[in-house]
Formats: C-alpha cells, structure tokens, sequence
C-alpha cells in the first residue's frame, strides 16, 4: 500500500501531471501542425477578477500554454504572432469586416448585418486571429 502510494503521489500531483502532459501534447501537436500560429494577448489577471470563471481559467495555464508554444515554434522553426489585447477579434465579422460597437459575453452567435452570416463568435474569432498573424507575417516583394 504504501508503495503503491509513493508511486502514483499525492491525488493533486497527479492531477497536475495529467495536466501538464496534456498542455505538452496540445503545444507538440500546434507547433508540428502551423508554421505560423495567431494567439491573442489576453488580460488573464483581469479575467481572474470574475469569481464565476476565475478557477476555469488558473486550470487552463494561459502563460504556461505560451511559453510552450513559443519555445516549440522556435525548435521548428516556426513563429508565433501575439495580437494585441485590444483587437476586436469577436466582434469584426471575418467575411465582411462589419464591426459591431457592443458585444454581451452571453452570446454565443451573431448574425453580421453586412454579410448576412450567422457565426459562432469563437470560431469568428479564431478566424481573424489566422487572419491576422498570415498578414503580419507576408512581406512585400
């Protein structure tokens, strides 16, 4: 018993390998995967200041998850693009380039007036954060 306790650790270090071994597989997967990768450069501290996701976003070790992709790229030869916190990733349409003045963090899908599209704002987001680091990265001849 006391072997096999001293093997598998205390329940909260193991759940931290668990999670470290995840965020290693995700960032070898992104950096073998893009040569170029988009993240956004998010106000985590600000974003712990919301009691209702504070815990949800400590887990998700935003700085670790960054310092992983940098050095992975850099080994691979790849490069990695911050945005800026303030570009209005969700709420510029990346078809059209409609930008709404007000956006509710409950909605999940909006529907751009100039485009007529309706798309999920995560992956609207997503989009022009590619959308972004490909035109920052494109040099002119």
């Amino acid at each position: 018993m006391r072997l096999a306790r001293l093997y598998a650790g205390s329940p909260d270090r193991r759940i931290a390998d668990i999670r470290r071994d995840g965020l290693h597989k995700l960032t070898t997967s992104i950096s073998r995967r893009f040569q170029i990768i988009g993240i956004e450069d998010l106000n985590v501290k600000g974003m712990l200041g919301n009691r209702c996701l504070a815990r949800s976003i400590a887990d998700m070790s935003f700085g670790e998850l960054r310092r992983q992709l940098e050095y992975k790229a850099a080994w691979r030869g790849g490069q990695i693009v911050v945005v800026d916190r303030w570009y209005p990733s969700s709420k510029t349409c990346s078809c059209c380039g409609h930008r709404l003045d007000v956006l509710d963090l409950h909605l999940r899908q909006w529907r751009f007036p100039d485009s007529d599209t309706l798309q999920d704002l995560d992956e609207n987001a997503a989009n022009n954060l590619r959308n972004m680091a490909v035109s920052s990265t494109v040099t002119a001849c």
